[in-house]
C-alpha cells in the first residue's frame, strides 16, 4: 500500500513539475522576445529650418479714433419742437437736426423790426432837414445812434433764433438720440453725437529708441477683434514731438481709409509698423515649436545607427509672421525638425518621416 502511494505521489510531482517548468520556459522566452522587440517608428511630418528675409517691424497696441467727433448740444435753453433726424443716419454738413421753440424770440424780433423801420424813417427825414438847417447835427447823430442800436438788437435776436436750430457742423454718422419732442433742455444738454468715420485715426505709441526710424508716410497694418483674419492698412500721418517722460514712449497717429464704415472709434487694434531695414532670419512653421512654461523646444531629427530618431532640443524664438516663427538660437539652417506628430513622441524615439501631411499654418495677427 505504501509503495503504491509513493508511486502515485511521485507521478503527481513529475506532472506538476512539468507543467510549472513549461510555464517558466514560456515566460522566459516571452520576456526575451519582448526585450528584443522594438516598437514601430512613429510616423511624423517634418520641416526644415530655412533662412528668410524679413522686413523689420515694430508692434504695438492702438485705439481707433474719429477724425472729428462731437456731442451736439444747444447753446441756449428751450423746448424741443422738431427732431429732424433718425438715430444712426448719415448727415451732410449744415443739415438741421433739432429745432427749439422760437415763438417768443420771433415775436420780439418783429417788434424790433418795427422799431427799426421807425428809426430809419426818422433818420432819413432828419437827413433831409439838416441840409435846410431845420435839424441840428446833434439830433441827427442821436437818430443815427438809435437806428444803429435797434439794428444791433435785431441782429442779436436773429442770432438767438439761429442758435435754437442745432445743425451738423460736419458730415458724418449720427449716434443715438438723447432728447424727445416737448422736452425742455438747458444750455449744454447733449442731444446726439456725430462721428466722421472716413477716414479714421489710429493712435498708438512706440518706445523712444525707435524715434529715428519713424516718420510720416510709413505704412502701418493692424487687425481688430471684430474682424478676425482681416488686415487693414494705413499711413503714419503724425509723430508727436514730445516723448512721454513716464513711459519713455512716443505717440504716433495713422490715418486709415474707411469708406465702408467698417471701423469704428474706440476699437482696440494690434498695430504693426514696417521699417525700411531688412534682416536675415531662420524660420520654422509655428506648429514645429512646443511651448512650455520652462522654455520652448522642438524635436530635432537625428540619424543614429541608420535610423532616424527625434531628440528634444531647446530653442530660442523671436517674432511670428504668417504662420512662421523666427528661431534665434538652438538650431542652424538646414536642420530637420518634427512639424506634425509631436504629441506621440518621446525623447530618442525612432520616427518615420511622411511629409504628405502638411503642417497646419496658423495665420497670426500682423
Amino acid at each position: 500500500m505504501n509503495r503504491r502511494m509513493i508511486i502515485m505521489l511521485a507521478a503527481v510531482f513529475v506532472v506538476l513539475g512539468g507543467i510549472f517548468g513549461w510555464k517558466a520556459f514560456v515566460g522566459m522566452k516571452t520576456a526575451e522576445f519582448m526585450a528584443t522587440m522594438k516598437p514601430p517608428p512613429a510616423v511624423v511630418s517634418t520641416a526644415v529650418v530655412t533662412q528668410s528675409t524679413w522686413r523689420s517691424e515694430l508692434t504695438s497696441v492702438g485705439t481707433l479714433r474719429a477724425v472729428q467727433s462731437v456731442d451736439l448740444a444747444t447753446e441756449v435753453a428751450g423746448t424741443v419742437r422738431q427732431i429732424l433726424f433718425g438715430s444712426g443716419t448719415e448727415v451732410a454738413q449744415g443739415t438741421p437736426l433739432v429745432r427749439l421753440d422760437t415763438t417768443a424770440e420771433e415775436a420780439h424780433l418783429k417788434s424790433l423790426m418795427a422799431q427799426v423801420a421807425l428809426a430809419r424813417s426818422n433818420y432819413e427825414r432828419d437827413m433831409k432837414l439838416i441840409d435846410q438847417g431845420h435839424v441840428s447835427q446833434a439830433r441827427l447823430d442821436a437818430t443815427r445812434s438809435s437806428l444803429d442800436s435797434l439794428l444791433a438788437q435785431a441782429d442779436e435776436q436773429k442770432a438767438l433764433i439761429a442758435k435754437k436750430v442745432i445743425a451738423a457742423p460736419f458730415s458724418g454718422r449720427l449716434g443715438i438720440r438723447k432728447v424727445n419732442l416737448g422736452q425742455y433742455v438747458q444750455a449744454g444738454t447733449p442731444m446726439v453725437d456725430l462721428q466722421q468715420l472716413d477716414p479714421i485715426y489710429a493712435d498708438f505709441t512706440l518706445p523712444e529708441r525707435y524715434l529715428e526710424a519713424l516718420g510720416p508716410g510709413q505704412t502701418v497694418s493692424f487687425a481688430v477683434a471684430a474682424f478676425p483674419g482681416r488686415a487693414f492698412t494705413g499711413k503714419v500721418t503724425a509723430v508727436s514731438p514730445q516723448v512721454d517722460s513716464t513711459t519713455r514712449s512716443i505717440a504716433l497717429q495713422a490715418t486709415i481709409d474707411n469708406a465702408e464704415r467698417t471701423l469704428r472709434p474706440g476699437m482696440f487694434a494690434q498695430m504693426t509698423v514696417g521699417l525700411p531695414m531688412e534682416r536675415k532670419v531662420l524660420t520654422l512653421p509655428l506648429s514645429a515649436v512646443t511651448y512650455n512654461p520652462y522654455g520652448n523646444s522642438v524635436f530635432l531629427i537625428v540619424e543614429k545607427k541608420g535610423e532616424q530618431t527625434a531628440q528634444t532640443t531647446p530653442v530660442q524664438t523671436g517674432e511670428t509672421r504668417d504662420g512662421m516663427i523666427e528661431i534665434t538660437g538652438g538650431l542652424k539652417q538646414g536642420d530637420q525638425v518634427v512639424s506634425v506628430g509631436q504629441n506621440k513622441l518621446r525623447n530618442g524615439q525612432t520616427v518615420a518621416v511622411d511629409n504628405r501631411v502638411a503642417p497646419p499654418r496658423a495665420v497670426d495677427l500682423p
